[in-house]
C-alpha cells in the first residue's frame, strides 16, 4: 500500500517525518527480537529502538529539536505496545494464512490440472514479458557506461598534453582539471543512475500486471474462497514488488560504488598538486597512461555487475510463482505470506497514528 509523507508546517517551514522509515525501525526490531523476547521488550523504551527513533526524527527534524523530542516521547510508547502486539498479530495471522490455503487447497483440488495450466501459462507470459525488459537493461547498462567513459576520455588526453607544460604551471591548473574530472565523473553517474531507475518502475508495472492476469484465470475455480486466494495474490504481490524495489536498490548501490571506484582518479591528482614542483612529472607520468586504462577496467566491472540484474529480477518472479503453484498443491503456508502482510499492516498502522498527531504550534 502507498504511504504518504505527514508533513508538518513549522515556523512557515515544512519539516518530513516518512511514516515507511518509522516502520521500519519498529519492524526491524520485531524481526530481530522474535516473539519470546519479552524482557527486552519491556525494556524497549529506554533502549535500542528509542535512539533509533530519535535518530531518525532529529535528522529530519533538524531545525525543530524540541518538536522532535516530542514526537519521539509520542512514537515510542506507540512503538513499544505496537511491538507487544506484533508477536500475537503474526500468529493470528499465521494460522488464519494457513486455514484459507487449506479452503482453498481444498476448493481448487477437483481442477489441479486446469490451475496448473493456469499458473504455468501465467509463467511463461511473464517470462516472455521480462525477456525484453532484462535485455533492455542491459543495454541500458551497457550505453550508460559507454557515454561516461567516452565523456572521460578526453580527461586522459589533457592530462597527457599538461604534462608538457612547465612544471609550476602543470602543478597550478592541476586541481581545477581535478575539480572538473570529479564534476563529470559525479555527473555521469546521476546520469546513469536516471537512466536505470525507470526500468525498476516499468518492471514494478508488469508485476502488478502478470498478479492481475493470474487472478483472472484463478478466481473461475475459487468462487468460494475468493479471500483466501486474494491474500494469496497480495502476499505474492507484496513479494514481487519487493523484488522490484530490491532491484531499484541494486542499481543505486551499484553505481554509488562505480562512482567510488572512480573519484579516487581525482584524488590522486590532487595529492600530486600539493607535492613539490619537480617531481611533479614523475608522479602524473604513469598516472597519465594508465587513466583510460583504469577507467576502463572500473567500467567493465560495473557492466559485468549490472547486467545480468534484469535476468536475475526474472527468475525470482519466476521461482514466487512456483511457489505458489506448490502451495495451492499441498495447502501449506511459506514463513512469507504472513510475514509480508503483517509488515503491511504495520506500515499501514504507524501511517495513521502519524497522520493523527497534532502539527507543533508556531
Amino acid at each position: 500500500a502507498a504511504l504518504v509523507l505527514v508533513l508538518f508546517a513549522i515556523s512557515g517551514s515544512r519539516a518530513d517525518v516518512n511514516p515507511d522509515e518509522v516502520a521500519g525501525v519498529i519492524w526491524k526490531y520485531f524481526t530481530e527480537l522474535g516473539s519470546n523476547a519479552k524482557d527486552t521488550v519491556d525494556q524497549l523504551h529506554q533502549t535500542e529502538i528509542s535512539k533509533q527513533l530519535n535518530t531518525l526524527l532529529k535528522s529530519n527534524l533538524q531545525s525543530v529539536s524540541a518538536y522532535a523530542e516530542d514526537l519521539q516521547e509520542r512514537l515510542v510508547p506507540f512503538a513499544t505496545e505496537l511491538q507487544a502486539r506484533l508477536a500475537q498479530d503474526s500468529q493470528r495471522l499465521k494460522e488464519q494464512i494457513q486455514r484459507e490455503l487449506q479452503q482453498l487447497q481444498a476448493k481448487l483440488a477437483p481442477y489441479a490440472d486446469e490451475v496448473h495450466q493456469q499458473i504455468g501459462t501465467n509463467i511463461r507470459q511473464l517470462q516472455a514479458k521480462m525477456s525484453p525488459y532484462a535485455e533492455e537493461l542491459r543495454s541500458q547498462v551497457d550505453r550508460s557506461a559507454g557515454e561516461l567513459q567516452r565523456a572521460l576520455e578526453p580527461y586522459a588526453a589533457e592530462l597527457r598534453e599538461r604534462l608538457q607544460d612547465k612544471a609550476e604551471s602543470i602543478q597550478a591548473s592541476l586541481s581545477p582539471y581535478a575539480d572538473r574530472l570529479q564534476q563529470q565523473i559525479d555527473g555521469g553517474v546521476e546520469s546513469l543512475k536516471e537512466q536505470l531507475s525507470p526500468m525498476a518502475d516499468e518492471l514494478k508495472a508488469q508485476v502488478e500486471q502478470s498478479v492481475a492476469e493470474l487472478r483472472r484465470g484463478l478466481s473461475p475455480y475459487a468462487q468460494e474462497v475468493q479471500d483466501g486466494l486474494n491474500r494469496q495474490l497480495e502476499s505474492l504481490t507484496l513479494q514481487m514488488e519487493r523484488a522490484a524495489e530490491e532491484l531499484r536498490t541494486r542499481l543505486a548501490a551499484s553505481s554509488e560504488e562505480l562512482r567510488a571506484q572512480l573519484s579516487p582518479l581525482a584524488r590522486e591528482l590532487r595529492e600530486a598538486a600539493s607535492g613539490d614542483a619537480e617531481s611533479l612529472r614523475q608522479r602524473l607520468a604513469p598516472l597519465a597512461q594508465q587513466l583510460d586504462q583504469r577507467v576502463g577496467q572500473t567500467l567493465e566491472a560495473f557492466r559485468q555487475q549490472a547486467a545480468p540484474f534484469g535476468e536475475t529480477f526474472g527468475k525470482q518472479l519466476v521461482q514466487r510463482l512456483e511457489e505458489m503453484r506448490g502451495k495451492l498443491d499441498s495447502g501449506a503456508a511459506g514463513v512469507e505470506d504472513h510475514l509480508e502482510l503483517l509488515e503491511k499492516e504495520v506500515r499501514e498502522k504507524v501511517a495513521a497514528f502519524l497522520s493523527t498527531v497534532p502539527p507543533p504550534e508556531n
